[in-house]
């Protein structure tokens, strides 16, 4: 059985074995350093630990008794069958020899980059980032980890979290809930980007699915706030036929709104400050940083062949920039044609409220106010839902809706 494969050891056919997170990991620290794109090292907790884990326990029979028959869609029933099943996990106990595996290789990662290295625990699920399914968010991710024993805890929320109600609502949807998919965890050494600036690029206009540009959304501190929408980042366009012949090949910048940024806990795990007022009008990255990462896209979607979506992060000690995931796009990737549609309201009322679109299209439906996720099951589909923010952990309610507005 083959529980732990380090970075440098897998490749992107190893979805089966180490989810589509860690295989793209894996197949950028082995192909593409060598062309100058940095990715910090690590090693995957693979899927036959998953079910090692669950059997030792004498768990896996129980976990598929409390999914046989659910009805995501039934939210009170998702809930409650998804806290049962995180419990079983959380109550478990790692094998011995499976935790002998784990924590042996986190102190091979110390000898790289010292004693209680931090690091970042990311879930992989074996059908993962395939094309037309990406679960990024669907699973839970644990930041600023330090020592065995809190790696090992990490781990097995990372296992738990395959069970978290958005989870199993995502899986049910994209047709995977009665096959057998796993989880794999990652464990790679954590960027300092809480002292400088992270974010997400794509390699096409997300919006329009023109594919000549690379698209850079950038924040200061840890990238997981774009996540949470928690702020608007800054958002810079870059020209590729012409980085490609050398030029400086900015389109635009769009100065983001980033008043808050996520960063390391004395305490262990995470925080969030406010960013200074004469920061919140500077942007995240230098041009020259962006013209590096916008030709880092480029190399990473020519390898991959497809348009990707990156995730990045600066190190503010040392001023690095880093790729921490790749993925395939899923939304354009595979269109054979795009068209661009615009949509304009015949009627004409003066808006209540303005803001920035993630998409183009009007929705219509029941305004719903709801601020707290445990209010949800009251929402009904076609309704328009308000709230403060979005998470994954919205996502079997924002699938629901003909509208999402969420206020400042």
């Amino acid at each position: 059985m083959r529980y732990i494969l380090w970075f440098k050891n897998i490749r992107a056919r190893d979805v089966a074995l180490v989810g589509g997170k860690n295989a793209n990991l894996g197949e950028m620290y082995s192909k593409l350093i060598s062309k100058g794109v940095n990715v910090p090292n690590g090693f995957a907790i693979s899927s036959e630990a998953y079910w090692h884990f669950l059997r030792a326990n004498q768990i896996d029979k129980k976990l598929k008794e409390i999914l046989s028959g659910l009805n995501a869609r039934n939210l009170d029933d998702l809930n409650a069958a998804g806290m049962k099943a995180r419990r079983l996990i959380l109550d478990a106990k790692f094998p011995p020899d499976l935790e002998k595996n784990i924590t042996d290789d986190y102190h091979r990662l110390e000898l790289q980059y010292g004693e209680n290295c931090d690091v970042a625990v990311r879930s992989s699920a074996t059908a993962e980032d395939l094309a037309g399914a990406s679960f990024a968010g669907a699973q839970e991710t644990y930041l600023n980890v330090r020592g065995c024993d809190e790696l090992l805890r990490a781990a097995k929320k990372c296992i738990a979290s395959m069970f978290n109600d958005r989870a199993i609502a995502y899986r049910e949807e994209k047709g995977f809930a009665k096959r057998k998919v796993a989880l794999s965890v990652g464990v790679q050494k954590m960027v300092r980007s809480d002292l400088a600036s992270s974010g997400v690029m794509f390699t096409l206009d997300t919006e329009t699915g023109f594919a000549n540009v690379v698209l850079i959304n950038a924040i200061f501190g840890l990238g997981e706030l774009i996540v949470k929408g928690r702020v608007t980042p800054d958002e810079i366009f870059v020209f590729k036929p012409t980085l490609k012949k050398g030029y400086k090949a900015i389109i635009t910048k769009n100065l983001g709104r980033k008043k808050r940024k996520l960063v390391y806990s004395n305490r262990g795990g995470t925080k969030e400050v406010n960013v200074s007022g004469k920061k919140q009008l500077s942007f995240a990255l230098s041009d020259e940083e962006i013209l590096k990462l916008a030709r880092w896209a480029c190399l990473i979607e020519e390898h991959y062949k497809t348009f990707q979506d990156i995730e990045w992060a600066k190190d503010g000690k040392t001023g690095e920039l880093f790729i921490v995931q790749a993925r395939p796009e899923t939304v354009h990737e595979g269109k054979k044609a795009n068209f661009y549609e615009e949509y304009v309201i015949d009627a004409k009322t003066e808006p209540l409220l303005e803001g920035i679109a993630i998409g183009n299209k009007i929705g219509q439906g029941r305004a719903r106010i709801i601020m707290n996720f445990s209010k949800a099951n009251s929402f009904q589909k076609g309704d328009v839902l308000i709230t403060r923010m979005t998470d994954p952990d919205w996502v079997p309610i924002m699938r629901l809706a003909s509208a999402i507005v969420t206020l400042p």
